[in-house]
């Protein structure tokens, strides 16, 4: 018999799943500076298995700024290091800030 999550109604086995697939990313936080001087968060490194303009969607609220997420690569407007590293390990990411 299968144990189901009151919470979600998903079986417990696919959440362990999901902390799993979070484990194993790789994710790199870095700042690059565009024209006119303006700042940029990038984090690289989200891979498959995870919902990545549903995470740049969380990442834009906690962070409250603008951002997008393009070509595997969330862009957050400005210098949001600290705060998305602590976001990202509260969400069990393996975070790796330059």
């Amino acid at each position: 018999m299968v144990d189901i999550d009151p919470l979600t109604g998903l079986p417990k086995e696919l959440l362990a799943m999901e902390e799993i697939v979070r484990e194993q990313q790789s994710i790199k936080v870095h700042i690059e500076k565009r024209r006119y001087g303006k700042l940029v968060t990038l984090i690289n490194g989200v891979g498959k298995g995870v919902d990545i303009s549903d995470l740049a969607k969380q990442l834009k609220t906690k962070c409250a700024t603008g951002g997008t997420a393009k070509g595997g690569v969330i862009e957050l407007q400005g210098n949001h290091t600290k705060k998305v590293g602590e976001v990202l390990s509260d969400m069990g990411f393996p975070v790796e800030v330059q």
